[in-house]
């Protein structure tokens, strides 16, 4: 009896008990952080690439669209290439594994404005839209975050004010 008693009030290897029962919470939280930041980091960038983009597009010609979709194939491409580069020809992704493929664009008109620099165009002011999705990908994957649903999202709009 005494020496449970002993057992039971001994307190030497107490803080090294509550050190391995908290040590798997701790990591926890510290990797997801980094994941959570990793996350918004790419959403952020995303964000500011589509928005370079619609600025990009707003500045072309008006010749190069109609009220329904843009007419130079090759504006198409140095859109979404400055989308995802920054850059209309070449340079690198801005999010791994980002493609021309996930970046869509599309161009519609606004009837209601045809004063101004958009008098003389058919249809009201072409206003392009530039989006994209694409998955996330993970930065402690190989730890078993499992992101397998999550994308960066993103959109933006520029009015044509061409030439």
């Amino acid at each position: 009896m005494k020496l449970a008693l002993a057992f039971v009030r001994n307190k030497s290897g107490a803080a090294a008990a509550e050190m391995v029962l908290v040590t798997p919470l701790l990591m926890i939280l510290i990797f997801g952080a980094f994941e959570a930041g990793n996350f918004f980091w790419n959403e952020h960038i995303v964000i500011k690439a589509v928005r370079d983009g619609a600025r990009f597009a707003g500045r072309q010609s008006f010749a190069k669209y109609s009220c329904a979709a843009i007419t130079d194939a090759a504006i198409e491409t140095q859109i979404k290439n400055m989308t995802r580069t920054g850059q209309t020809t070449g340079g690198t992704a801005r999010v791994a594994g980002w493609t021309d493929t996930q970046v869509s664009i599309s161009v519609s008109c606004n009837a209601t404005t045809t004063q101004g620099i958009y008098t003389n165009h058919a249809g009201g002011a072409p206003v392009v839209t530039v989006s994209t999705t694409l998955p996330y990908t993970p930065f402690f994957g190989t730890l078993g975050f499992d992101t397998s649903g999550l994308n960066l999202t993103a959109s933006a709009q520029s009015a044509v004010m061409g030439i």
